[in-house]
């Protein structure tokens, strides 16, 4: 079964309710890039009138997260995957449509190639960025995935 933006968004109804109510969306994905879309609504927002970091968190956390479980699904090996660390930096209030990118799904496969051959934990810095409907860029994520082999 190939997932694709539908099961995704399903996935999150299911299993992340938190994300799909505050209106975080899968768009796009294919082997290298992610897309993820949130607009900016009362129930995501802060006190400042702008969407709310955590949400964009969980957006960000997404197009990086489901490059991960593309790949390892392609490997058809049983794989654990956690975020380890991450990183943050906002650059200007999110309003309106938000869109999230992360072009990083070939280097996963890479990691996964190698936490197979090795038996080893493997880990992976990825990158999401958020621009707005103008493409000017409010929010950059980085996200440390750890991978491993389960026995």
């Amino acid at each position: 079964m190939k997932i694709s933006p539908n099961k995704l968004n399903a996935y999150l109804l299911l299993k992340l309710p938190s994300a799909y109510f505050t209106g975080v969306r899968t768009r796009f994905i294919d082997n290298e890039k992610c897309v993820v879309t949130v607009k900016h609504r009362w129930i995501n927002q802060n006190p400042f009138n702008s969407m709310f970091w955590a949400v964009q968190g969980m957006a960000a956390e997404l197009t990086t997260g489901a490059l991960v479980m593309q790949q390892i699904k392609a490997s058809g090996k049983n794989i654990s995957m956690l975020v380890a660390n991450n990183q943050a930096s906002f650059v200007k209030k999110a309003t309106g449509k938000i869109t999230f990118v992360c072009t990083e799904g070939l280097q996963v496969g890479e990691v996964i190639k190698k936490a197979i051959e090795t038996g080893e934990g493997q880990t992976l810095w990825m990158h999401s960025k958020g621009t707005n409907s103008e493409g000017i860029e409010v929010s950059n994520f980085q996200f440390e995935w750890t991978l491993k082999l389960k026995s």
